[in-house]
């Protein structure tokens, strides 16, 4: 029989969740086996690695699993031991590798006294607000900087991001996971300016993470727009200077204007898809759309009656 086992909010929320794509894959593999093949990991009976595994057992009675204890001194070892086991996995954004070494760092500090090694739970009854005055541990940052292949600043920023991530959360639930899956990518300081807020600015800075990702998508926007229209605007001095040295040479032969004729079909084509890609109304408004296929008459009819001289041609 399956021990019942316990799922602590805090160390669950360290592991970035599955995709639905991805749980559901899991599901299915774990009822092909009949059992869970990975053991799930407890500390005194609470998982510390395996929630997903655990919630498809408890949905399918006589799926059979299997634990293995871990022992550590105390709650931040723990946490640590989470951040760091979740850091292997593959899949990570850079969001969510960020805020795990991030909350690596805090958890470290808390569990040591921001001294080498783990000494014990001193700061197990510390609040929040009072964790921001723990003494620093160089040493501490460079052996997580040296074993995540960053640098001792990025190990700092990533502790004031995590910070920043859990103070929105707090005010406006959902939005840590749109920040760690990259849905919004709003500057690192911004996201950390709202743990340094007041509680009555948090939720605006939060909601604020959203706007700026807009603007930014709209600015990126014009600015992809504005260099297609430059790329576009150089070929056609391209092209126009070719023709150009055609003119004036005397040894052009119809190969050379052949190639000259594909480069400036394919330009058309590529302008069509830029002027599509960036006013999708284009072709999703039928009053557009009338214009567009209005305006493609002229090349149309000028390749059939190409066609049709061919074919006069060849009979």
């Amino acid at each position: 029989m399956n021990p019942v086992l316990t799922i602590d909010p805090e160390f669950e929320a360290k592991c970035p969740p599955l995709t639905e794509d991805e749980f559901s894959q899991l599901e299915e593999n774990i009822l092909e086996e009949g059992v869970v093949l990975m053991p799930l990991i407890v500390w005194n009976d609470t998982i510390v690695d395996g929630h997903n595994r655990y919630r498809i057992a408890l949905e399918h009675p006589g799926i059979e699993f299997r634990t293995h204890e871990k022992h550590f001194n105390n709650r931040y070892e723990a946490l640590s031991w989470i951040c760091k086991n979740q850091l292997g996995r593959r899949n990570l954004t850079p969001q969510q590798k960020k805020y795990l070494i991030g909350q690596r760092y805090e958890a470290e500090k808390c569990s040591n006294g921001a001294s080498d090694g783990f000494r014990g739970n001193q700061y197990t009854n510390l609040v929040p607000d009072q964790l921001d005055h723990l003494p620093d541990s160089p040493t501490t940052r460079k052996k997580i900087a040296d074993e995540t292949h960053t640098s001792e600043g990025y190990v700092q920023r990533a502790e004031y991001y995590a910070k920043g991530v859990d103070a929105a959360e707090e005010v406006l639930p959902g939005i840590k996971n749109d920040l760690l899956l990259g849905k919004y990518k709003p500057k690192e300081t911004d996201v950390a300016a709202i743990a340094r807020a007041s509680p009555e600015e948090r939720r605006e800075k939060a909601e604020q993470l959203k706007v700026i990702r807009e603007k930014k998508a709209r600015a990126d926007k014009k600015d992809s727009t504005q260099r297609d229209t430059k790329r576009k605007q150089q070929t056609y001095e391209t092209i126009d200077k070719c023709y150009e040295d055609m003119k004036d040479s005397k040894h052009v032969t119809e190969d050379s204007a052949l190639v000259s004729l594909r480069y400036t079909a394919r330009n058309m084509v590529e302008t069509c898809d830029v002027l599509f890609t960036n006013f999708p109304g284009l072709l999703a408004k039928p009053d557009y759309k009338v214009q567009v296929i209005e305006i493609m008459q002229e090349p149309k009819q000028y390749i059939l009656k190409l066609e049709g001289e061919t074919d006069n041609e060849q009979h």
